[in-house]
């Protein structure tokens, strides 16, 4: 069934920005003696906000400062603004929902700003959300409770039931789960703890529109 809207998450599912930003929190938590590969990372840190993860860090390490997150982002946000690019097949994707009219929105536990960074560096992309870009850390509503995309769905104004949820986390999935919407986990690599709470798993972008039934 063709859903009346689709609410992506931002980070790894719109902008392929989780590798840059993945990389840098490994060589900066190397500095408190923290070490962790990258699938360690994932099943951690994927899918929170910069803040909640300064916390998870300072349970772990008391070498980890009180501002660690504002210090970070001083760090991610000139890392990220190097050049950040578009998942590929996402252009597609939005291609095949505006030929059906349905409309989309974006809601990631990022930062409004850090969103301006990633996928303001894609004017054309951005325009194309017609200023449905939400953050869950702005609102003040970070998933994994369901606020987030609840807010989403009132501003295109359908009913959440009929939203579908596009997310590469298991904490977006979780909220997804929790507004009582369709969750797709997009998982190139696999992803398990996605796939265990609740998400219906794609490797490829390009196989959505089809998959949502476009």
């Amino acid at each position: 069934m063709t859903p009346s809207a689709v609410l992506f998450d931002c980070d790894g599912v719109v902008v392929d920005s989780e590798g840059a930003t993945f990389a840098l929190l490994a060589e900066d938590i190397a500095a408190y003696g923290l070490h962790f590969d990258l699938a360690e990372m994932e099943r951690l840190f994927l899918g929170g906000t910069i803040y909640g993860l300064g916390m998870a860090l300072r349970q772990l390490s008391d070498r980890v400062p009180e501002d660690w997150a504002d210090r970070f982002y001083a760090k991610l946000y000139p890392h990220l603004a190097a050049g950040t690019p578009l998942i590929a097949g996402i252009e597609a994707v939005l291609d095949a929902l505006d030929a059906a009219g349905v409309p989309y929105a974006i809601g990631s536990n990022g930062s409004g700003a850090k969103m301006q960074i990633t996928l303001g560096q894609h004017p054309a992309v951005l325009a194309r959300f017609r200023g449905h870009v939400y953050s869950g850390q702005d609102l003040g509503t970070p998933k994994p409770a369901p606020d987030l995309y609840l807010h989403a769905a009132r501003a295109l104004g359908v009913d959440p039931s009929r939203a579908v949820v596009i997310e590469d986390s298991p904490n977006g999935a979780m909220a997804a789960r929790a507004a009582g919407m369709r969750c797709m986990g997009y998982a190139p690599h696999g992803n398990a703890a996605l796939a265990e709470v609740g998400a219906e798993i794609f490797n490829d972008m390009r196989q959505l529109p089809a998959l949502l039934g476009l």
